[in-house]
């Protein structure tokens, strides 16, 4: 079979085609005939940083969609030839993957295998930050950093299908504000000074709920954005900036609350809240509530082509890799 590695840390162009055997599934694992990878910003980190990469070389890729090759023992409800979506710990980037049968879910009737490779990371993710975490409420207003991105499309969406009163989106830069506006945002602004932006479009309230995956400076002026008793969730560091630290000097005088979310952390310690997390949220793609466009798709190949648009930071929506047969 075909598979995309690095054995070294670099830029896009340490990515390599390569032959391999395919993998045979173990205990509670399923091997699967991969259709689409889903390529996504902790694929770069990986790649520059050593981002959950536990040796060289390493096949980078945490979700895919495909047919299940085969199952290993202790395996119930999935058999070969059954249509997939499957969040993985690596290798992601390959004709077949081998991933636990905890984390690979049943498409839902309707929905594509092209559809389905964008929903193993960002669905889950976006329901979990603005409910199970963030405990989104009717008539609330929400902030979401990365608004043009894949979580961020599919939050600002979700925020509107719960009843949020307003819903806010920071961007980097303003070629991708048009891309938000489509998908449930009210108002989306641009670059650092979204802070006194939130106040200003608040009459100076702020806003109840921000979501940010950014960390950093970007992480301080989310949370000076937040009205009386906001709740401030973290879910990423793509600034690659020192681990945040709060405290109660900035807690106390407002109330605020500052939490965190995983969705791979979540896999590894509580498998099947997130069955049960991504089942739900799949079901909002079924219906309609909620759409992922896909803005760009590369054959397997040119996975170090998709790493540089997303590095670029000039990407939109879902990135997908097309591996096999769909």
């Amino acid at each position: 079979m075909r598979a995309v590695e690095f054995q070294e840390y670099g830029g896009p162009e340490v990515l390599r085609v390569v032959e391999a055997e395919a993998p045979e599934p173990g205990r509670g694992q399923v091997s699967i005939d991969v259709a689409y990878a889903g390529v996504n910003f902790a694929d770069l980190k990986a790649r520059a940083e050593g981002y959950r990469v536990p040796s060289l070389p390493f096949r980078p890729g945490l979700e895919v969609s495909g047919r299940v090759r085969a199952v290993g023992p202790g395996v119930e409800g999935l058999r070969p030839g059954q249509e997939v979506a499957a969040l993985t710990e690596g290798g992601a980037y390959a004709e077949v993957v081998v991933t636990t049968a905890a984390t690979t879910f049943l498409l839902p009737q309707g929905v594509s295998l092209r559809t389905g490779a964008t929903l193993p990371t960002v669905l889950p993710s976006a329901h979990a930050l603005l409910h199970e975490v963030g405990r989104l409420r009717a008539g609330e207003t929400v902030l979401v950093q990365g608004a043009a991105g894949g979580i961020g499309t599919v939050a600002g969406q979700l925020a509107k299908a719960a009843g949020a009163a307003a819903v806010y989106g920071v961007v980097s830069e303003a070629s991708k504000a048009a891309h938000a506006l489509k998908y449930g945002y009210d108002e989306v602004f641009v670059g650092s000074g979204f802070a006194e932006d939130v106040r200003r479009a608040t009459g100076g309230r702020g806003v109840d709920l921000a979501l940010d995956p950014v960390g950093g400076d970007t992480f301080r002026h989310s949370r000076d954005a937040l009205a009386v008793f906001g709740r401030l969730v973290s879910f990423g560091n793509a600034s690659s900036a020192e681990p945040w630290q709060v405290g109660q000097p900035e807690l106390y005088p407002l109330g605020l609350s500052v939490s965190g979310f995983s969705i791979l952390s979540l896999a590894q310690t509580a498998p099947e809240a997130l069955r049960e997390l991504a089942e739900h949220a799949f079901l909002t793609i079924a219906d309609g509530t909620v759409e992922l466009p896909v803005t760009a798709e590369f054959p397997l190949a040119d996975a170090s082509e998709a790493h540089r648009l997303i590095g670029s930071r000039k990407s939109t929506g879902k990135l997908l890799l097309r591996v096999g047969r769909s």
